[in-house]
């Protein structure tokens, strides 16, 4: 899996999903950090990456234009600080990752995660 960490996350993520075997990239490393979400959402679809963020754009982005990709997870969390959020992360990536590779969008906050699959209607 191949993940790119939004810029309203911490650089510290790229870290986290490498430790787990994942390729990751923070926005700020591979293009403008004042692109729009299109800007950043077209990037991770031509790279295959799936899009962490901390930004309901994203998820709105896809649902306006029912797109087919690329994955997004977004955290609606009030800590989204890997040493808080880390390891919960982690493994509802390995849990959701099939989901994840066809196409969804993975909501995490405090108490759960919900999983809608793409394209959202």
């Amino acid at each position: 899996m191949k993940l790119l960490v939004d810029m309203n996350l911490s650089p510290r993520w790229v870290e986290v999903f490498e430790r787990e075997g994942w390729q990751a990239y923070h926005w700020s490393t591979v293009g403008d950090p004042r692109a729009t979400d299109r800007v950043v959402m077209d990037w991770a679809r031509a790279n295959g990456c799936v899009v962490f963020t901390h930004d309901l754009d994203l998820g709105a982005l896809l649902a306006n234009t029912r797109g087919q990709g690329p994955s997004v997870i977004q955290v609606r969390t009030h800590d989204v600080m890997p040493q808080s959020l880390g390891e919960r992360l982690v493994q509802i990536l390995r849990q959701y990752e099939s989901v994840i590779e066809g196409g969804a969008l993975i909501t995490v906050d405090e108490a759960k995660s919900r999983v809608r699959i793409l394209p959202l209607k």
